[in-house]
């Protein structure tokens, strides 16, 4: 009998068009903000009060948040410090992959129109032997879940 165990959430790889080319700036600690929602519409019927109809609105996502130790002389922060200083945007599509124990993809889902809107570096701290974290947080269109063969 084979039994279905779930995949881990530990093994995974960030592809940022443009910018990421199986380097260091692929290796990230935590990705989050996949997230989809889908609002709702109430209306309100003339003479019916027992209840107001529900309908199906647009879908909203949150931020994809990305979290990894500090890399000085990254494409990805100069990216960033092009929209903050230059406020220069340019978009670029980024992919997560979900990876196997084998390194083989698993589920893979496609930010589309990405662009920076935050970075921030965690505290320093002389107390504490820890590495510097750096989050960096993109708005994007929307993404979709693509199909892995």
């Amino acid at each position: 009998m084979v039994q279905y165990y779930p995949p881990v959430g530990f093994h995974f790889r960030i592809d940022i068009d443009g910018i990421t080319s199986g380097d260091q700036e692929i290796n990230f600690q935590e990705v989050s903000g996949l997230d989809a929602t889908i609002g709702e519409f109430t209306f309100k019927e003339g003479g019916e009060n027992r209840f107001v109809h529900r309908l199906p609105d647009r879908v909203t996502y949150d931020k994809l948040v990305l979290k990894r130790g500090m890399l000085t002389g990254s494409k990805l922060i100069g990216w960033f410090k092009d929209a903050v200083e230059s406020f220069k945007f340019n978009p670029k599509d980024i992919t997560v992959t979900l990876l196997n124990a084998d390194h083989e993809p698993l589920e893979a889902w496609s930010f589309v129109s990405a662009y920076p809107v935050k970075w921030s570096v965690s505290t320093f701290n002389a107390m504490q032997n820890e590495i510097v974290v750096e989050t960096i947080e993109l708005a994007f269109q929307y993404f979709t879940r693509l199909e892995i063969s």
